[in-house]
């Protein structure tokens, strides 16, 4: 059974560097399952937003990833407080999943701020890369390279960096 791949993720990419490197891991993924993207709305908000502001922005883009959500499918919110593995845990985890039956995945990448509590509540796993804060269009690009590994290590083959 193929694997289904969804990356929700809040905006647009704007770097060509980045829309580069992205449209590269689409095409190397092909072979191994089938990857949407889904773009939602970027929230509008004021240059220096104080706390109640950040979290009205994140609470309207978590609404609108809300809507895209698909329930069925196993849901990864990348946040920073979530949980950490190795390249080869998470492949290892990908794998059991698709064992048990689990045939869609679907990641998610917040907007300048983050997740909403909702998004991160509605999902099954939080998964966090880093406690460094990456900016969310170049985490777009990171998620690709790692989906990308971690099926090279599934089929157990070489991956040349």
């Amino acid at each position: 059974m193929p694997m289904n791949i969804t990356i929700i993720a809040v905006g647009k990419i704007k770097e060509n560097y980045l829309r580069e490197g992205i449209r590269e891991y689409e095409k190397r993924l092909k072979s191994y399952c089938s990857l949407r993207i889904v773009e939602v709305d970027e929230e509008k908000a004021p240059d220096n937003p104080g706390p109640a502001e950040k979290e009205r922005v994140m609470k309207k883009e978590g609404e609108r990833i809300l809507g895209r959500m698909n329930r069925s499918s196993f849901n990864i919110a990348l946040c920073v407080e979530g949980d950490r593995f190795s390249s080869e845990k998470m492949a290892s985890r990908i794998g059991e999943l698709a064992l048990s039956g689990v045939s869609d995945i679907t990641f998610i990448i917040g907007g300048s701020w983050g997740l909403s509590e909702e998004v991160k509540k509605a999902s099954d796993l939080k998964l966090s890369f880093s406690d460094f804060t990456l900016p969310h269009q170049l985490m777009r690009l990171v998620l690709l390279e790692q989906i990308y590994r971690w099926f090279k290590i599934i089929r157990g083959e070489p991956y040349h960096k």
